[in-house]
């Protein structure tokens, strides 16, 4: 706009507007300048310029609250499974125990594939903790064992059963075998002398007889049918062992006399028959 044009009516000298290009219909825009020899307008223009801004802050987004991040949540580790074995501290003769039974014999080892395998007295039997099977020495017994060739001695706790062959009187673990050189050479000559037993050696008891080990499961079930028959009132089962198959008489009662007899009685081809205490 010229300096001499003339200004629209209700606008005073020295103030000019422009207006933008606006769509028709529209309200236009006005742009307001005022002379540079007035300043304290032009503060009092900024001042409302300022609060304007101050209340759009306002009115707009407001700013999000800073809320602290919980730490991660604590994670026990599971307890690590129990072990299925059941691990006993070595056997500690009793204090200037003297022997209650003394037997001398062919004695062997037994490791897998009877390791971690329940044995006789209900514990999982560990080849690397001082015990043995013995086939009639009440469970639980404390034994030493001397190797007669080398001197070596071990003590051990009888926890199982066995050994199943005719002449040998003990199987050791592998630890105990290992302690008293019976594990290379596979058997050897011992001394078993019992220094302390839960229950009496020669009497009392609960028995029974054990046939076997069977490589035909079918010629097992047919002594099993044999001896029932003879034997009515004892109680004869069949069972598969890690070796083959067995079969087992209780007599009534589990009575000892009873069952020497039918050991005695008993014959088989294959395997052996085996008088073994039950406790």
């Amino acid at each position: 706009m010229a300096a001499n044009a003339e200004l629209p009516a209700g606008l005073k000298p020295g103030v000019f507007f422009a207006m933008d290009d606006t769509p028709e219909g529209a309200p236009f825009q006005v742009a307001i300048r005022q002379p540079a020899q007035r300043p304290a307008t032009r503060a009092a223009l900024l001042g409302c310029v300022a609060a304007a801004l101050l209340l759009s802050a306002c009115g707009g987004h407001k700013t999000a609250r800073s809320h602290p991040v919980p730490p991660p949540p604590t994670i026990t580790p599971a307890p690590a499974a129990a072990e299925t074995a059941t691990t006993q501290p070595p056997p500690v003769p009793p204090h200037n125990a003297k022997p209650i039974y003394v037997e001398t014999g062919l004695a062997s080892w037994y490791g897998p594939p009877y390791n971690r395998r329940r044995g006789a007295n209900g514990e999982i039997y560990d080849q690397n903790a001082m015990t043995a099977a013995h086939r009639t020495l009440p469970l639980n017994s404390m034994v030493r064992v001397t190797n007669l060739t080398t001197g070596h001695v071990v003590m051990v706790r009888i926890t199982d059963r066995g050994p199943f062959v005719e002449d040998r009187i003990v199987d050791l673990s592998l630890a105990a075998a290992k302690a008293v050189d019976v594990w290379q050479p596979g058997t050897a000559e011992v001394k078993l002398e019992v220094l302390s037993a839960p229950a009496p050696i020669l009497q009392g008891g609960r028995w029974c007889v054990q046939i076997g080990a069977f490589h035909s499961e079918s010629e097992a079930h047919k002594l099993k049918e044999k001896l029932q028959d003879r034997y009515q009132t004892a109680n004869v089962i069949q069972f598969t062992g890690p070796t083959g198959d067995w079969v087992r008489i209780r007599p009534e009662g589990d009575d000892k006399h009873e069952a020497e007899e039918m050991a005695s009685k008993t014959h088989v081809k294959e395997g052996g028959v085996f008088l073994v205490r039950l406790d």
